[in-house]
Order: structure tokens, then C-alpha cells, then sequence
């Protein structure tokens, strides 16, 4: 018997959803930093074994929406619950809200929902044992789960809690081929890890405000050469980008250089450029330009 489904991973910025769907496939498909928002699109991380196929989709953390880039997150986070076959809810264990409450319990009414609980390894017990319980009070839940991504902890029971819930099939109708981990180009991958170097080297001014647009993408011969526009908002963050002497461009470069060169198996030629677009999060053809569908 088999088994195939979608699984939405669902929660608060930071929740520790990326980290988890990277942990569960075992490849990294979503860059992770703990800085909000850092996931913008919904991401596939396929995990499959002899008998099951299970299909993680990592999405935006739940926020307010500021500009027409945060609505399209939103909407991505509307999208995926909407269309699945398991939710899985991720709650931050080092800082759980109340009105998360009422948010799950509204998930429950639309998909069979599972509640995972992160960051164990950051707290003790003691702080985590009043949260099972206040969860505890929606029958609904299917699973409450603590776990730890860095520490593999009861990782292969939020695996497990998944195959209960979905339904056995007699023939293997798999959606993706065996060996693919994640929907995403290579492209979008190369982006992505670009972007993450860089949300973890620049302040916190900056973050929300920068995209990654390659403009050149060959890869055709035995070295890949690839060149991309650093975009931020404001001419002042442009020489933060840039750092004294050119210092902070290329450590973002050549910390990103080497995961880009794995990725792709060959030796990776990597330019970067800063560039101004002001308030681009809220000019559309902007916004899909840089990658992200609105529609």
C-alpha cells in the first residue's frame, strides 16, 4: 500500500517552519535566518520513501499586511490550506500566543490538523507542558507535537502523525519523479541562497526591502557564471549593502559562492551588484520581476 499528500507548514514569522521542512527532506529547499519574513513563496520539499510520498509546502509566516508584496505572502498562506491534504502548524515554544488558539482552531474546520511544536531544545519542559495543555483544549488537533529540527527530536513522529491521516492507495501515484526534493529552479535556489547570505550579514533596517534579480544565469560550459542585482529600497542602505571598501558585497559573495557551487556540482563565477528601486514592494511588474507570480 502506498500513500501520497500535500502538507501545508503553517505559523508565525520565525516559527522554525523552514528549518523543519529542510530537517524533514534532508536537503535544504528553503534558506532560513532569523530575521521575519524571510520566506516570501511557497516552497515544495518532497520527501519520498518505497511507500509514501509526502509533499511539504514551507509558507510565508502569518503576518499584517504592509505593502502588495505582504499581501501576495498572504494570500500564498490562504492558498496552500485551502488546497491541502494536512496542515501542519507550527508553534514557536519559546513564545506562544493565546490567539494562535483561535487561528488553529479555524484551520481544523477547513483540514486535518497537526500541531507541531518548535525550538524544544531552547527551553525546558516545564515551559512546554502549559502549552500542550492549552492546545489540548481543541479536540480537533490530531497531533500535538514537540520536536527539535537541529536535534532530530521526534522528527519521525510528525512523519508518522502524517501517514495516519492520509489514505492508503493501491498504486504508487506519485506526483514527482523519486529523486526530486523541492519544485524550485535552480535559478530561484541560486536567488534564495544569495538573499540569505545576505539577510544574515545586514542589519535589521534592511531585510524586508531586498531582493535578489539575476541577470546572468549560464551555466552551459564547466564553470557556471552568474551575475545578480542586490536590490534594496533607500540610496542610504545601498553603501550598507556595498560595506567600507566594497567589504560587505563580497562576503555575501563568497559565503554564498561555495552552496551555489555544491548545488550545481561545478565551479560558480559569482558577481554582485547593488541597486536602488525605491518602494519596490509596492510596484507590481517590480514585484514579478523579481520573481514572485501575483497571480
Amino acid at each position: 500500500m502506498f500513500k501520497f499528500g500535500y502538507i501545508g507548514v503553517v505559523g508565525n514569522t520565525n516559527a522554525g517552519k523552514s528549518t523543519l521542512v529542510n530537517a524533514l527532506v534532508g536537503e535544504k529547499v528553503s534558506i532560513v535566518s532569523p530575521k521575519k519574513q524571510t520566506t516570501r513563496d511557497n516552497i515544495m520539499g518532497i520527501l519520498t520513501r518505497d511507500n509514501y510520498q509526502l509533499v511539504f509546502v514551507d509558507t510565508p509566516g502569518i503576518h499584517r499586511s504592509k505593502n502588495k508584496l505582504d499581501k501576495f505572502m498572504m494570500k500564498n498562506v490562504r492558498t496552500v490550506v485551502s488546497g491541502v491534504d494536512v496542515i501542519l502548524y507550527i508553534v514557536d515554544g519559546t513564545r506562544f500566543k493565546e490567539e494562535e488558539k483561535e487561528y488553529i482552531k479555524k484551520l481544523t474546520d477547513t483540514a486535518p490538523t497537526i500541531v507541531g511544536i518548535s525550538k524544544v531544545d531552547a527551553g525546558s519542559y516545564e515551559k512546554i507542558y502549559p502549552i500542550i495543555s492549552s492546545l489540548g483544549e481543541n479536540k480537533d488537533i490530531k497531533a500535538i507535537i514537540p520536536f527539535s529540527s537541529y536535534k532530530n527530536r521526534n522528527l519521525d513522529e510528525v512523519i508518522k502523525e502524517i501517514l495516519k491521516i492520509l489514505p492508503e492507495q493501491d498504486t504508487k501515484n506519485f506526483e514527482f519523479d523519486e529523486d526530486m526534493y523541492t519544485d524550485k529552479s535552480v535559478r530561484f535556489m541560486t536567488a534564495e541562497i544569495i538573499r540569505e547570505k545576505a539577510l544574515l550579514l545586514l542589519n535589521e533596517e534592511l531585510p524586508h526591502g531586498l531582493a535578489i534579480n539575476i541577470t546572468r544565469f549560464d551555466e552551459s560550459g564547466k564553470t557556471a557564471f552568474i551575475d545578480v542585482d542586490i536590490i534594496c529600497e533607500k540610496e542610504s542602505h545601498k553603501s550598507i549593502v556595498i560595506g567600507r571598501h566594497g567589504s560587505k558585497i563580497k562576503e555575501i559573495a563568497s559565503r554564498a559562492r561555495p552552496e551555489i557551487e555544491e548545488m550545481l556540482g561545478k565551479k560558480v563565477m559569482l558577481e554582485c551588484f547593488v541597486k536602488v528601486k525605491k518602494n519596490w514592494r509596492d510596484v507590481e511588474h517590480e514585484i514579478e520581476e523579481f520573481g514572485y507570480k501575483l497571480d
